[in-house]
């Protein structure tokens, strides 16, 4: 998020906590990219607060309340309120749990994939509405096809770029693979650990795929545990998602910290070809 919209998110986010009877004196930021996450104290709630013209709150929040009635790995919203989104001062504010870190903080390889694995459980009783993985590739091509989007990415990075993702979407979709509803971006960032086990947060980058898409987003010592994955589309898998995220990192309005910097790192992986590194590595 903007530097300047902080202040303000931060504000909409304690107004609105308040207004529903969730005291709010203060606010501790535990993440800013895109979206801002924030921990309202005394009332111990996560906020998570975008602009109102860039979110699908309320998708994220049906599908949620879904999941979570499959019993699948997932965070809960707010129990004290109604579940919905709420609107200030050009935000949208979305509440839910906030988990204490538990000790230690890392997920285990083999619970990482298994929680995955019920995810994925989870999510093949559901019947929504969703992009396809291809939109998402398709959404990375037209960046690296504008200029204006992208002003500050080399010609021949574009080139490797654009060239590598028309190449691997191709690839990918050729090996016609089971698909179903997928996470989107389950990497360790989005994965918590707690009391009850690990939870995936961020369900907004939803989509429908093979599973190998998203294993691709996970370091390789869990996709390795997870059954049944297909090795030879897995990698083909890695490699596209590595292009798309360099994409969205040279992107000319990415507020994700140190993005120039990870932009560099994925270009130079995708330099030097397959095997691709895993994501979450």
């Amino acid at each position: 998020m903007q530097a300047s919209q902080v202040p303000r998110a931060v504000a909409a986010a304690m107004s609105t906590a308040s207004a529903l009877g969730l005291k709010s004196t203060n606010a501790i930021v535990l993440h800013d990219s895109n979206k801002l996450a924030l921990r309202l104290l005394p009332c111990d709630v996560l906020a998570r607060v975008a602009p109102t013209a860039h979110q699908v709150a309320e998708f994220e929040i049906e599908l949620a309340q879904r999941l979570a009635e499959t019993e699948s790995p997932v965070a809960a919203l707010e129990p004290r309120v109604e579940p919905r989104v709420h609107e200030r001062d050009g935000f949208v504010i979305t509440l839910w749990t906030y988990y204490e870190p538990v000790t230690p903080r890392e997920v285990s390889p083999a619970d990482y994939a298994n929680a995955l694995e019920r995810l994925h459980a989870g999510m093949r009783k559901l019947d929504v509405t969703t992009p396809h993985f291809t939109d998402r590739v398709a959404e990375a091509q037209q960046l690296v096809a504008s200029r204006e989007c992208t002003p500050a990415l080399a010609d021949a990075d574009r080139e490797l770029l654009g060239n590598t993702l028309r190449s691997l979407r191709r690839a990918v979709g050729d090996r016609g693979a089971t698909e179903q509803l997928l996470h989107g971006e389950p990497h360790p960032g989005n994965l918590l650990s707690t009391k009850d086990g690990p939870l995936f947060i961020d369900l907004e980058t939803c989509c429908r795929g093979p599973v190998e898409f998203d294993l691709a987003h996970v370091p390789k010592e869990v996709s390795e545990r997870y059954r049944d994955a297909d090795q030879e589309l897995l990698g083909q898998c890695r490699g596209l998602v590595l292009a798309m995220v360099a994409a969205w990192r040279w992107d000319l309005g990415d507020q994700f910290p140190n993005g120039r910097r990870a932009a560099r790192e994925l270009l130079s992986a995708l330099r030097e070809g397959p095997p691709w590194p895993a994501l979450g590595r």
